[in-house]
């Protein structure tokens, strides 16, 4: 069966709708419960769902936004079933996020932005150019205020290290894009190594973020 991906605001939310991406996370590591979904739907802008038939198979929330006049997607929290076809989930989310951007900045390349716990998530980034953080790379001053200012934007400002791009946890899951490979051998083996520092029982996240290209940005018309 075919999965389809539809984006709507979050104000048009339903109760239903919501019901069952708890119960979808609930089936993961964070088990997001329906009041943190309704926060996360009171914080962001828009809503993308996932379905197989009538079943939810993944979900974001997100915003498209300037910061300081460059267009941006930001990814809030989001979770992708661990199901046979969780990659082709995690594409279909982020493609109809890609979509969005198109729509909302044509002809402008676009930052792209969320947080991770895992190296794993890293796969949503694959169109993305100049990702940050990246192995081999020491960050630039910009790219560190970048960082700074995705922290502010997801409200961790307080405990993130702008050197690290970490933000340390306070004991709970943090809000991420929670999504875990099928084929987990095949990650880069320094990606992997970066998150070997955090404390993931503490809930540390990594913030991160690249670049989707204009031209890359028109497959998704």
């Amino acid at each position: 069966m075919a999965l389809v991906a539809n984006t709507k605001d979050c104000t048009q939310l339903s109760d239903t709708e919501l019901a069952e991406m708890a119960d979808l996370s609930a089936e993961g590591p964070g088990r997001y419960e329906i009041g943190t979904l309704n926060k996360q739907a009171e914080a962001w802008v828009l809503c993308t769902h996932v379905r197989e038939g009538n079943a939810i198979r993944g979900f974001s929330f997100s915003t498209l936004e300037r910061i300081g006049g460059t267009p941006a997607v930001l990814l809030g929290m989001g979770y992708v079933k661990r199901h046979s076809r969780r990659d082709a989930i995690l594409k279909a989310v982020m493609a109809d996020n890609y979509r969005r951007a198109l729509m909302a900045f044509p002809d402008e390349d676009v930052l792209v932005g969320t947080r991770f716990n895992r190296p794993d998530g890293f796969e949503a980034y694959k169109v993305l150019a100049d990702q940050i953080p990246r192995p081999g790379h020491k960050a630039s001053g910009e790219e560190r205020a970048w960082g700074r200012r995705l922290a502010k934007r997801f409200g961790v400002d307080g405990s993130y290290n702008d050197q690290t791009f970490v933000v340390a946890g306070d004991g709970t899951y943090p809000l991420v894009m929670d999504h875990e490979s099928l084929k987990p051998e095949k990650l880069e083996p320094e990606v992997v190594k970066a998150f070997k520092a955090l404390k993931a029982r503490q809930g540390d996240a990594l913030i991160t973020f690249g670049w989707i290209m204009a031209e890359e940005l028109l497959k998704y018309a």
